[in-house]
């Protein structure tokens, strides 16, 4: 049976948490034992299973002599709880999916097939939208939530990869099932490289992804999924590559961890046991002006920070914990404090190329040059106002969501700059006191300005991003470019058309708060890079129910 808009936006959780099904936020030191319906010897044991690498897919050939990538969203499994098997839907069917690693200036082309059960678990059509988060695509190739494939067809994607070395990821952006897509295990991360991220950060097997994320589970191992009346889900399981609570082995050197948020909800706040400080280098743009050594930081849904760690004068057979201090409006558990350990060895360390192995980040500098940092308002901008907020049980940005962008035939859009234009976004937290990362498809951005809550645009900021951590009753200013102001830049610098901005607690974006704003004179009758209409997806000849 199909399930139609509007009725999955009433769609409510499996009731886990029975009186913390969430109507109202959560405030802080929400705290319980466990949610998980595991027995206590399937339950997982934290510091019992070694870390793993993401596996890194290559090419299949090439295509209109671009390097053609192919993964496959399928029913697969994995080995999380003791004795137990749970059935996941990921990319190549593997937790974590497969990480692509591409050089700045070379386009590829990604095949993605969809190949997942005709009903997704948790009902609803199994369709799939794939969205490289952090990419200046076409809108055509961005994502978009409409612009389903579904079971039994594939797209081909086109990714430029122009922009500076970043840390990006690919993940499901299916309307109204990206949370459980998402959580399922359809994300794995993406890297672009660059030679002034090379000449100055650990490289190779230094240069480690962490992608964490949260989960609970029934008692026979599979995935359960409560989002709370779509406030969002906390689960008791901490993961790191699909891994519950592993164990690292670190040499005494630097290590350069791309730590991403793939938790379809929970943030986290971050800190070393022993003191240790976290080198943040990079943002989700990429290298920050400065690195800026913290002790601890916030951490939200989607965002990417790039730490190093310095383990140099760390005794052999040291264990340094990976800790998580949460943030208000999570549900914390026993262990979801922990995170993962790092188990500090005496291998040999030969020094890199680069001299990064034992490199204080701290003050130096790295891009001081980057384009979106140098932006200085000038109080001429065109201002743009977003409301995020809860009324009638949907999730909404200025009164509306997404159902209203359908209804308006696609037209509706909270901001239209033109390309080259600068303006200020203010995003207003008026949800009643929950916190919401806002990403902005297409674009990287400056944080100017942050009033309530924290109070402060956070060291760790100071880098370009494209989500923001607005927190409980935070009003955030944000400056943001959209392309080159130059007629004769790169076409990549001056995309035209609809793109998105949502929430990334993803239970947030599903109902509903998504809108979408255009670059540029669009009409979206005639549009030549329509989100939908330009690229479709096609039959999957390989495809054998």
């Amino acid at each position: 049976m199909s399930i139609s808009r509007r009725n999955a936006l009433a769609l409510g959780g499996l009731s886990l948490l029975g009186a913390a099904g969430l109507t109202v936020p959560l405030g802080g030191g929400t705290q319980a034992k466990s949610v998980s319906r595991l027995a206590d010897r399937n339950f997982p044991r934290r510091y019992a299973s070694a870390f793993v690498r993401q596996p890194l897919l290559q090419p299949v050939g090439t295509e209109d002599g671009q390097p053609l990538y192919e993964v496959t969203a399928r029913r697969g499994s994995a080995q999380i709880c003791p004795g137990l098997t749970t059935p996941v839907h990921a990319y190549n069917g593997q937790v974590p999916g497969p990480l692509i690693k591409v050089e700045q200036g070379q386009p590829v082309k990604l095949r993605v097939r969809n190949h997942l059960p005709t009903a997704g678990p948790w009902g609803g059509e199994f369709a799939i939208s794939t969205h490289l988060h952090g990419s200046a695509s076409l809108p055509e190739h961005d994502g978009y939530a409409s612009d389903l494939t579904r079971v039994g067809q594939f797209k081909t994607y086109e990714y430029p990869n122009s922009q500076a070395a970043r840390t990006l990821w690919y993940h499901d952006h299916g309307l109204h099932w990206t949370a459980q897509n998402a959580y399922g295990g359809l994300a794995a991360q993406y890297h672009l490289s660059d030679a002034t991220e090379r000449a100055l950060l650990p490289q190779g097997e230094f240069d480690v992804p962490l992608t964490v994320t949260d989960a609970m589970f029934n008692a026979n191992g599979s995935l359960a999924y409560d989002d709370s009346s779509h406030s969002g889900l906390w689960g008791d399981v901490v993961l790191v590559n699909g891994v519950a609570w592993p164990v690292m082995k670190v040499k005494r050197r630097t290590y350069r961890f791309r730590i991403l948020v793939a938790s379809i909800a929970r943030s986290y706040r971050w800190r070393l046991s022993n003191g240790l400080p976290l080198q943040v280098v990079a943002t989700d743009g990429g290298l920050m002006p400065k690195g800026v050594a913290l002790s601890s930081f916030r951490h939200a849904g989607s965002e990417r920070y790039e730490v190093v760690v310095d383990f140099s004068k760390v005794p052999v057979g040291t264990r340094v914990e990976l800790q998580n201090l949460s943030n208000p409006n999570n549900v914390d558990y026993d262990h979801t404090g922990k995170v993962m350990q790092f188990e500090v060895v005496g291998d040999p360390v030969q020094p890199d190329e680069n001299g990064s192995y034992n490199r204080n980040y701290d003050g130096l500098e790295l891009a001081p040059g980057n384009p979106v940092m140098t932006l200085q308002p000038t109080g001429s901008e065109k201002k743009v106002n977003l409301r995020v907020e809860r009324s009638n049980g949907e999730w909404q940005i200025n009164g509306k969501t997404w159902v209203d962008v359908e209804e308006s035939r696609y037209r509706d859009v909270v901001a239209n700059p033109a390309v080259g234009e600068t303006q200020v976004w203010t995003i207003q937290n008026s949800s009643g006191g929950w916190f919401h990362p806002l990403h902005v498809h297409l674009v990287d951005f400056k944080v100017i300005g942050r009033t309530g809550g924290s109070g402060t645009v956070q060291p760790q900021e100071r880098g370009p991003k494209d989500v923001v951590y607005v927190g409980e009753n935070e009003t955030v200013q944000l400056l943001i470019r959209f392309g080159s102001p130059d007629p004769g830049a790169p076409a990549w610098e001056r995309r035209q058309g609809r793109y998105m901005v949502h929430c990334h607690n993803l239970p947030h974006e599903d109902h509903d708060m998504m809108q979408q704003f255009c670059v540029g004179d669009v009409d979206a009758e005639e549009d030549p890079h329509d989100p939908m209409g330009a690229a479709p997806a096609v039959p999957d000849p390989t495809y054998r129910g």
